[in-house]
């Protein structure tokens, strides 16, 4: 047998640049435990250190690191021996959860219509899911409406042959011979309906939105960084200010697509135009994660609920860091009155131990036969959907307790960020957010009279050195917005306490005064 001892002096073959970056901000740390709001590493002399973690695993432990209750379960669960390779047969258990999560999601809209439920692995596979299933449903209305207006065709050559007039008008504005009669408008009417049905799809999606990774989902992050390399590899999207309706209907009015019908009124044929549906559907994030964390408003949330509702475009409403109750309530967008088409929900649905998501859809969009042409290996299994019902009851539980408590830390926390704004104006631009979803803006420091200060304000990892002082010097953790560096992103768990909130000052304190003097050799590794 090989031996397959693993030393430290092997090469680094995970992700070697990534380390390297990471070496550079003083964040390449490895944590050995973790409970509560606290991860540990380890000293010199083999000593725990702890860390207070105000990322939270970028939202996927609002309940807190290894809480109890989740352990135990999933303690129980590899115990008996839960199955988790049982595909293609009956799952109690994931429609035990998708209802449990329909009872929330009616509560919360004032609504009765199901969701149905498809089962993913994480929020970018969701993300996928959902884009899929709404280019089905496209396709499908696409083909009603081509198979609409063969019916009227056909219906109109028959009125020809019993006498009905072709106006020249009409030909005309085909720009087909009048001389051919109704076979030219036939024809261009067809060769006019396929080339718009042929149409490729396009994405609705808010500048700053963040939406995963993957081949579809990359093309709907606005992230020009992460998405111009891989364009040519799926369909495109159309991005929109937030907060700007007259730039959304400008887009409608560029892009739209129609098809054309003939239809006969008092003997005569005349040409109609049905709207084309050529956006597949709207992303939309209640709160922007990767984007800086910038809330959608209640305004902007309506707009974009008419607009859609007037081109029969579906909004597919991204809760992946936003729900789950990280700011008082399983949606986020329950909050500024946006109802979803579909909602894609991760991260602490898995309490921090699974890996799971789902995407739901309403029935008025709901297309069975999407259940046959998508699957997922992990999905929909007893040990993650076990996990996310226990996920489910402790949010829940006494009266949603946990939502007013994240209601409650969150108030905690903006009121530290608030205190360190006013108090260093020059330094920190803004904070931003909802619940315990919040961010802290720094003004941008690339016009400093500090040649060291402008050069790590342009170096594209300013918001990371920021951390990694934070990390050292104050033992906290946190990480700058993925598109948007120069915010630190702050979510942590229910389990965040005063003390940790007072670690948190003390430690944005000290940047905001270094950065003020200027002094970039202390906020580097080798000022420690």
């Amino acid at each position: 047998m090989n031996d397959i001892t693993v030393t430290s002096e092997c090469p680094e073959l995970a992700e070697p640049y990534l380390r390297q970056v990471l070496d550079t901000a003083g964040l390449a740390v490895e944590y050995v435990r973790a409970e509560r709001n606290t991860l540990y590493r380890r000293g010199a002399d083999g000593e725990e250190i702890p860390v207070s973690d105000f990322a939270g695993g970028y939202g996927s432990v609002l309940l807190g690191h290894n809480h109890p209750e989740i352990v135990t379960r999933a303690r129980e669960l590899l115990t008996a021996q839960t199955p988790v390779h049982a595909q293609f047969s009956r799952h109690p258990y994931a429609n035990h959860l998708a209802a449990a999560l329909n009872r929330v999601i009616h509560r919360e809209l004032g609504t009765d219509e199901p969701y149905f439920a498809i089962f993913g692995n994480s929020g970018a596979e969701a993300v996928e899911a959902a884009v899929k299933h709404a280019e089905l449903d496209r396709g499908m209305r696409i083909s009603a409406l081509l198979e609409e207006a063969d019916g009227r065709l056909t219906a109109a050559r028959s009125a020809v042959a019993d006498g009905a007039t072709v106006p020249a008008e009409v030909c005309a504005r085909l720009g087909v011979p009048a001389t051919e009669g109704f076979a030219s408008v036939e024809r261009e009417i067809r060769r006019r309906n396929e080339k718009s049905a042929a149409s490729p799809p396009l994405f609705l999606a808010l500048e700053g939105g963040f939406h995963g990774k993957l081949v579809g989902s990359v093309q709907l992050t606005h992230n020009e960084g992460y998405r111009l390399p891989f364009k040519s590899l799926a369909a495109q999207a159309r991005f929109v200010p937030n907060g700007d309706a007259d730039h959304l209907r400008k887009i409608h009015a560029a892009e739209r697509r129609t098809l054309l019908a003939a239809d006969v009124v008092d003997g005569r044929i005349t040409v109609t135009e049905r709207e084309l549906p050529v956006f597949c559907a709207f992303l939309v994030e209640p709160v922007q994660g990767e984007g800086g964390v910038h809330p959608l408003t209640a305004a902007f949330a309506g707009e974009i609920q008419r607009f859609c509702a007037d081109i029969d475009c579906p909004v597919i409403v991204d809760e992946i860091q936003s729900g789950m109750g990280r700011t008082g309530a399983l949606l986020a967008s329950s909050r500024v009155g946006l109802r979803g088409d579909y909602y894609t929900l991760a991260k602490t649905l898995g309490g921090g131990i699974a890996k799971t998501s789902v995407m739901l859809v309403r029935e008025a969009r709901y297309r069975k036969e999407f259940e046959i042409v998508h699957s997922s290996t992990f999905a929909k299994d007893s040990f993650s959907c076990h996990i996310a019902l226990t996920v489910l009851d402790l949010l829940e539980r006494d009266g949603g307790r946990a939502y007013r408590r994240a209601e409650e830390r969150g108030e905690a926390l903006r009121a530290v960020l608030d205190s360190v704004h006013a108090d260093f104006p020059d330094v920190v631009k803004e904070v931003r957010g909802r619940g315990l979803m919040l961010g802290l803006e720094f003004h941008d420091r690339s016009g400093a009279s500090s040649a060291e200060l402008r050069e790590l304000a342009g170096s594209g990892l300013f918001g990371y050195f920021l951390a990694g002082h934070l990390l050292r010097r104050h033992r906290v953790r946190t990480f700058p917005t993925a598109s948007a560096v120069n915010t630190l992103r702050f979510e942590p768990s229910l389990q965040v306490s005063d003390a940790e909130l007072e670690q948190l000052r003390a430690g944005l304190r000290e940047v905001c005064a270094l950065l003020r003097k200027e002094a970039v050799a202390e906020l580097l590794p080798s000022g420690d």
